[in-house]
């Protein structure tokens, strides 16, 4: 879970009345991410508008006197009797009916006029299964590729993984008091090198952050993963050079090429079709706005989702659509550049799933053993200038966590992140609530794209 989708749920928890997810974000923002702020600029209109009271039909079909009652508890007898003699009533206080001439006019048109029809909502559509390429790069910021490695590499890398596997871990965070466990397992592998020289001490020094607390020294890729990220290398480089490039996306090297290379890999494994992930956008601390991840899917077919985030001033022009992607065994999904900024994703449960059967034995000799494992690897890459050592801390002096302002996207011109507190996952969900607008140049982050003149493509993803 994300840290929208936590400060959303903790809103949540403090509301007497359930609200719409839309309705907290848009406190959330005029709060500037406070929680205690936004709760209470949300129940401040609760009472605003009131249901009318049921009455059934017997009831209305009553008739009603139109003498009101004087109850006695509030009035004496005395008083009564005193307001009732004829005595008591002069007459120069009785007033002469208005005069017809002095009645203001009538407008019989405003009384006819029809009452104003209700605020028509945008249309919701279904989910949408892409079951090809086209149709993924048509509707989404990602392009799949279908048999991306050669068939035996593929199942030596599975077989590698699902080995790893055992020893792997789930991620545990702290929401509503107490302690939740994802419903996965994941690991985290960091390359010999950084990918743009061939300093090997990168590795040892990589002292990386997750869910509030530092991971230690990643494990080395083994020499499956090694291999086949070369091979995803390629892929990714053909496929960047075909797209737009944003202003604040990785520069590059001074010749330009590679444009991408993957240093750390975030493995998963969902045993059966009950473990999954719910949606979600992934944390940019060290990936830096408007990242490129590759995702490698072995084993057994998963859907992969996706829905768009819609901003706050499109919300009563169009709905988010759902978007379900099957990912067969050794298929590659590119999220590219402007994908965590619009779009959120996960690995929903699926009732039944396939036994995957791969092709070659896991020994030479030995027998094909099937599987309902699905191995997930996304590669990624951890920009030069969102270094640990250059990550800002808040009061709790943990590395916050960097995230987009999905709420609020403009095109790039107006487009924010916010380095916000990260602590309350692991510290009893306690944290400073300390945020801060990211600043490029003023953080001295570089080099990035900038000038659109760079840009490889003029076709928006």
């Amino acid at each position: 879970m994300d840290d929208t989708d936590t400060l959303i749920a903790l809103v949540s928890s403090l509301l007497p009345q359930p609200r719409t997810n839309d309705a907290i974000i848009d406190a959330l923002v005029q709060s500037n991410g406070d929680i205690e702020s936004a709760t209470r600029y949300l129940q401040s209109d609760v009472g605003s508008s009131k249901k009318r009271k049921g009455v059934d039909l017997e009831t209305w079909l009553k008739p009603h006197s139109k003498k009101a009652k004087i109850p006695e508890s509030k009035t004496s007898s005395s008083s009564a009797r005193v307001a009732l003699e004829p005595a008591a009533i002069s007459p120069s206080k009785h007033k002469k009916p208005p005069s017809s001439s002095s009645l203001k006019p009538t407008d019989s048109m405003a009384i006819l006029r029809p009452p104003p029809s209700p605020r028509k909502e945008p249309p919701r559509f279904p989910p949408m299964t892409l079951s090809t390429p086209e149709l993924v790069a048509q509707h989404t910021p990602c392009t799949l590729h279908l048999s991306v490695l050669p068939p035996d590499l593929a199942c030596r890398l599975f077989y590698t993984m699902i080995d790893a596997s055992k020893e792997w871990k789930r991620n545990t965070w702290w929401l509503f008091d107490r302690v939740v466990e994802s419903p996965h397992l994941t690991s985290f592998f960091t390359r010999r090198t950084d990918g743009l020289d061939n300093d090997e001490s990168w590795h040892e020094a990589a002292q990386f952050w997750y869910n509030g607390r530092p991971n230690g020294v990643p494990a080395p890729f083994p020499p499956e993963m090694e291999e086949a990220c070369k091979i995803v290398e390629r892929v990714v480089n053909d496929e960047m050079r075909k797209r737009k490039r944003y202003k604040r996306e990785w520069g590059g090297t001074p010749d330009g090429d590679p444009l991408w290379r993957a240093n750390v890999a975030a493995s998963n494994c969902y045993q059966g079709g009950k473990e999954s992930v719910g949606f979600h956008s992934d944390q940019l601390t060290y990936l830096g706005p408007y990242p490129t991840i590759a995702s490698l899917s072995l084993g057994t077919r998963r859907n992969f989702s996706l829905r768009e985030v819609v901003p706050t001033d499109q919300t009563g022009m169009r709905k988010a659509q759902t978007f379900n992607i099957p990912l067969p065994h050794n298929s590659l999904t590119i999220m590219h550049a402007s994908c965590q900024e619009r779009f959120k994703h996960a690995i929903p449960p699926q009732n039944a799933i396939d036994l995957f059967r791969p092709t070659f034995p896991k020994t030479p000799n030995g027998t094909v053993e099937p599987s309902n494992c699905r191995i997930n690897i996304t590669f990624r890459f951890y920009r030069p200038d969102f270094r640990p050592e250059s990550i800002p801390r808040c009061k709790c002096g943990v590395p916050m966590a960097l995230r987009p302002d999905m709420k609020n996207q403009n095109e790039e011109e107006t487009d924010r992140y916010w380095w916000s507190c990260y602590a309350g996952a692991q510290n009893d969900g306690k944290g400073c609530k300390y945020w801060k607008v990211m600043d490029m140049k003023g953080e001295g982050r570089g080099p990035y794209v900038g000038d659109s003149s760079t840009a490889r493509a003029d076709e928006n993803p």
